[in-house]
């Protein structure tokens, strides 16, 4: 099923992002993730978190959290209910929200993409009910703050702001499509401020499930790779501070970037395996090129899905050719999972992240481990830490079920 193209029009909201924040197994903060991205520097290592002995994969890229967390209205002894995954939103958040300088307010939106939210308490609760049926210890807490709503709630009530919320979990497309609905009620005229980004933490379910799939590399993912041989899950969040363009200029906000396309589609091909040629994937990259008033030629780099899985890698491959056409040749094109893995529902939004850092650095974010690009590739797969001008950035988000998701940004100087 594909959604219609949204077309651009005079009277539509500029949307533009005034605080962004980001956590992954790079690091904390814009800085260090800017600088890891840019190099190209891969953040896996062994599998810590749970017990992976018996799994065909033993690897992936997890975040080591810091051990204190920056004050908010949350009371200190709160934080103790918290698990990873609401601990990197609200790390997330906090950098985002002291960026843009918004204070407490009402009516402020929230959209929140994930997949797993805090999966890992729902295997607590259940590891407990099986072990220890009659302990209750915890059992309740477990249950609140398993609901994927607690997150957005928790926001809320740190910064000092009520609103409606949303939550999209639509498997790997969940952080884009926060985003874009996000730009789609600023754009017109729903809302003056969103907060948006999407968030996952590692645990064990996810990990054995695609494990079982055999999805899984068994070594760090290479995507575009002709060899590539499975993805490497990830963890991490990211989160964004977006408004009208008339509202951050009257108030004199920096702006990191714009917002200026976005494209939604759905792939009815089969549940797990997208269609052959990428129908779907590029009626959403042309349903973003759309909504920005801009053609494919016009966008300087691609920041791909690219989950180094054989069927994935080759389709979107297909459609970013059928796309770009004879501009392929001239596009730039990586896959930045390559450094931090797949984070699922948070991918997305850090990837997001990743844009509007080559937007604003002026460089490329390389694949440093590729070593022998897959003949499909019509397009530039980047290789090495470039510097490069570039004005147009798109983002691809290709999820199970599916899903597909693409975000254009425009740099602004």
């Amino acid at each position: 099923m594909l959604f219609p193209l949204t077309k651009k029009t005079e009277s539509a909201n500029r949307v533009v992002v005034t605080g962004a924040g980001v956590i992954t197994a790079l690091g904390a903060g814009w800085e260090i993730n800017a600088a890891g991205f840019r190099a190209g520097r891969n953040a896996f290592r062994p599998v810590t978190l749970f017990d992976a002995s018996h799994q065909r994969a033993k690897i992936a890229a997890e975040i080591d959290l810091p051990g204190e967390f920056p004050a908010t209205r949350l009371p200190t002894k709160y934080y103790r209910r918290l698990d990873r995954a609401a601990r990197m939103l609200l790390l997330a958040a906090h950098e985002a929200w002291t960026q843009s300088g918004w204070q407490g307010s009402e009516n402020l939106p929230v959209v929140l993409g994930t997949t797993s939210g805090e999966m890992s308490l729902g295997q607590a609760y259940l590891r407990q009910a099986i072990n220890s049926p009659r302990q209750f210890h915890r059992q309740a807490t477990r249950v609140a703050y398993y609901q994927m709503q607690r997150q957005a709630l928790d926001l809320c009530e740190a910064f000092g702001f009520n609103g409606p919320v949303t939550i999209i979990s639509n498997a790997c497309a969940s952080g884009s499509n926060a985003i874009g609905h996000a730009w789609e009620l600023l754009r017109d005229g729903r809302a003056e401020r969103v907060l948006t980004g999407g968030y996952d933490a590692l645990c064990q379910l996810t990990f054995a499930g695609f494990d079982s799939l055999q999805a899984l590399a068994p070594t760090a993912c290479r995507p575009f790779d002709a060899t590539r041989n499975g993805l490497t899950l990830g963890e991490g969040a990211a989160v964004f501070t977006l408004e009208t363009l008339a509202g951050a200029q009257k108030r004199a906000a920096p702006i990191l970037g714009e917002i200026i396309g976005y494209g939604a589609t759905t792939d009815v091909h089969h549940l797990t395996q997208p269609h052959p040629e990428g129908d779907a994937a590029l009626a959403a990259m042309n349903a973003a090129c759309a909504a920005a008033g801009i053609t494919a030629a016009q966008v300087d780099y691609v920041n791909a899905h690219g989950t180094a899985t054989p069927q994935n890698d080759a389709t979107e491959a297909v459609a970013i050719n059928r796309w770009a056409g004879e501009h392929a040749r001239n596009i730039s094109v990586s896959s930045t999972k390559a450094c931090i893995g797949h984070l699922l529902g948070a991918a997305g939004a850090v990837e997001a992240a990743v844009c509007l850092m080559a937007l604003r650095g002026q460089w490329l974010p390389p694949e440093v481990l590729l070593e022998q690009v897959d003949p499909v590739c019509r397009f530039s797969i980047v290789r090495q830490p470039t510097d490069k001008k570039i004005k147009i950035a798109l983002s691809n988000s290709f999820g199970f079920g599916g899903a597909n998701a693409s975000l254009i940004f425009r740099r602004w100087a």
